[in-house]
């Protein structure tokens, strides 16, 4: 697959409000925020972000044509503004696939298309493999898939070969007895009883995370994501995922991608993603030939990242008129 062409390229629209809100009471404890912007009438799409326990941003809702497409966006368990904050309990990848189900009929919709990033490209997966016949079009970007090597690559080896000097900053906090399974050693300080220890290990995960995602340094972005209430969300929400690997058997996203058959996609995918490297994606092509895989020359993670996001619009635009 060619690597996408890198100009002219689009930005996002217009900044927008939602035109309806709302907050749906899915059980176990759970209350989640949602929004719908853009077009009452539009083509539906359901946006899901990343993390786990990332949230929506507004700029989220930028990524859509906002004459063409009905836009929901929610808050998954436990983040952003869904309650309670930072919850472990009944959060799992399924209870997620049922939520947006839940939330399909609250947008009053048959269908709808699915876009995702980064763990949202997880659970956009399982929820086309789920509902495919509730799913018109995917648009994915920086596929992860919760295999065994995937995990390695962040928590073990691979992206500390690259970022050495990061890697020795998240050791830091971890004793060297303990270092043999890093996933399992944060998780007993993002779960204990200790709220200065799960703070503290909360910012060295998402700081760690941060420094990866981003094809160039970025400060501000590392600021944010060592902010206190957004790390200890994504942190514990992230690593209770990590340790029960995603809910999934060892590859099964890709072993079901003939689920997808005559499901029209897109992958936007950078060369130089260090959070969720390209073999994902070019593992899951082989696997659902019909997806068009667009490799960014010189992106990496992010999805506001210029030639990422040029390919995401381009993919939005393209799906708008379906």
């Amino acid at each position: 697959m060619a690597d996408a062409p890198t100009a002219p390229r689009r930005t996002l629209y217009p900044p927008i409000e939602p035109y309806r809100t709302g907050r749906l009471d899915v059980g176990d404890g759970h209350s989640l925020y949602w929004e719908q912007c853009g077009n009452p009438d539009g083509k539906p799409v359901v946006f899901l972000h990343g993390g786990p326990g990332a949230g929506i941003s507004t700029d989220h809702r930028r990524q859509f044509d906002p004459a063409r497409y009905n836009i929901l966006l929610f808050d998954q368990r436990g983040c952003g503004q869904s309650t309670p904050h930072a919850s472990l309990e009944a959060n799992t990848t399924w209870h997620l696939v049922e939520d947006i189900e839940r939330l399909r009929e609250i947008a009053d919709v048959e269908r709808w298309m699915v876009y995702g990033g980064s763990w949202g490209s997880t659970l956009a997966l399982a929820y086309a493999q789920t509902h495919p016949d509730r799913t018109t079009e995917l648009v994915l970007r920086g596929i992860f898939t919760f295999r065994q090597s995937e995990l390695d690559w962040l928590y073990r080896q691979g992206a500390n070969e690259i970022f050495p000097d990061k890697w020795d900053e998240f050791l830091e906090l971890i004793p060297e007895a303990e270092r043999d399974d890093l996933v399992a050693a944060y998780h007993r300080r993002l779960t204990g009883d200790d709220p200065a220890a799960q703070l503290a290990a909360a910012k060295a995960w998402s700081k760690w995370e941060g420094e990866t995602v981003t094809l160039l340094p970025n400060p501000h972005f590392i600021e944010e994501f060592t902010e206190d209430r957004f790390a200890i969300a994504i942190a514990r929400i992230e690593n209770h995922y990590m340790i029960n690997k995603g809910w999934l058997a060892e590859g099964q996203l890709i072993a079901d991608a003939g689920k997808l058959k005559g499901i029209p996609g897109v992958i936007i995918q950078g060369r130089y993603d260090c959070c969720t490297p390209p073999a994902t994606a070019w593992d899951l092509k082989k696997a659902w030939p019909e997806v068009e895989l667009n490799f960014v020359p010189d992106g990496g993670h992010l999805y506001n990242e210029p030639g990422v996001l040029d390919g995401l619009i381009r993919a939005t635009d393209r799906f708008a008129g379906r």
